[in-house]
């Protein structure tokens, strides 16, 4: 297989129309780092995916940056027997979003109580809703775990809600039994942020679409 024919074609209005997704994609990256970092500094539990990593960055003593880095890189090796494609967006999410949990884990210290951990946390659990917006508006590809979870549900014909339930909760078991940090905030996590990102995807897509045409008026 050629290697182009892993990453999907950028597709543009002009070029500062595609500086502008660039723009949106990065921030919603960078952002992303930043509620993960504060739902971690919280304390009262964090999502499936992130007591994996941070299970992980307990066991072996690297840092939980750059484990969320290492296992979007283990996802993606997921990716080639399922046949999906490369995004722009799929690489730089699987870059930037550990560094930057780390600068924000670095720069706040943990929450000293659960009354200003849960606050804290559903903070990072808006942020990271908005995040996804806009990386997923900026239409550069899926980030690494979704491309799994969409490549599976392609090949298996099985509905999407079993192949989430059962990807997030075999990380969930195994970064629980790495000593991963479980509790309410994980509970939080699943029933929230489905809902969240609902609600902010749409406004950020058509937010991207009036500018589009906008740029497009005034050629």
């Amino acid at each position: 297989m050629h290697l182009r024919s892993l990453f999907l074609p950028i597709v543009t209005t002009g070029r500062r129309d595609l500086v502008e997704r660039l723009g949106q994609l990065v921030i919603g990256l960078v952002l992303y780092g930043v509620a993960l970092g504060f739902m971690v500094r919280a304390g009262i539990g964090v999502a499936p995916w992130d007591v994996l990593s941070l299970g992980v960055s307990g066991t072996t003593g690297i840092g939980y940056g750059m484990v969320t880095n290492l296992v979007a890189v283990v996802v993606l090796l997921l990716w080639i027997p399922l046949r999906q494609r490369l995004g722009l967006g799929t690489v730089l999410n699987a870059l930037l979003i550990g560094p930057s949990a780390d600068l924000t884990l670095w720069l706040l210290p943990p929450a000293p109580s659960v009354w200003v951990g849960a606050p804290l946390f559903l903070v990072g659990l808006v942020l990271l809703a908005f995040a996804t917006g806009l990386y997923i508006g900026a239409d550069f590809g899926p980030g690494p775990r979704d491309g799994l979870m969409t490549g599976l549900v392609a090949r298996t014909g099985w509905r999407v809600w079993v192949v989430r339930t059962l990807i997030e909760g075999s990380v969930l078991l195994i970064g629980f039994l790495l000593g991963g940090p479980v509790g309410v905030g994980t509970v939080l996590f699943a029933f929230g942020v489905g809902p969240l990102v609902g609600w902010f995807l749409p406004r950020v897509s058509r937010l991207r679409e009036r500018r589009t045409a906008a740029l497009g008026a005034r050629r």
